[in-house]
């Protein structure tokens, strides 16, 4: 992990298109404002858990369903209905 040091008003580059500005520091809280491109999400650490968490729960679901479905799937030495 790298540490740094930075007062309100500086800011810290990560790459070519991010930005992290310290924006305030109250008591033990500290406010940062980020410059990033459309296409890079940032999130809290509790928000990206749940969504993780969502997504695997969506992927579990949804290999549970082609499993269901593939029972009511002609196998290969079955002929097709038209």
């Amino acid at each position: 992990m790298l540490t740094l040091t930075r007062s309100v008003g500086e800011s810290i580059r990560i790459g070519e298109d991010i930005e992290v500005y310290v924006v305030e520091v109250r008591g033990g809280t500290v406010r940062l404002g980020f410059k990033a491109p459309r296409e890079v999400t940032i999130h809290r650490e509790e928000v990206y858990k749940q969504i993780a968490e969502a997504q695997s729960l969506a992927a579990e679901v949804a290999a549970d369903a082609l499993a269901a479905l593939s029972a009511f799937a002609p196998g290969p030495d079955q002929p097709t209905s038209k």
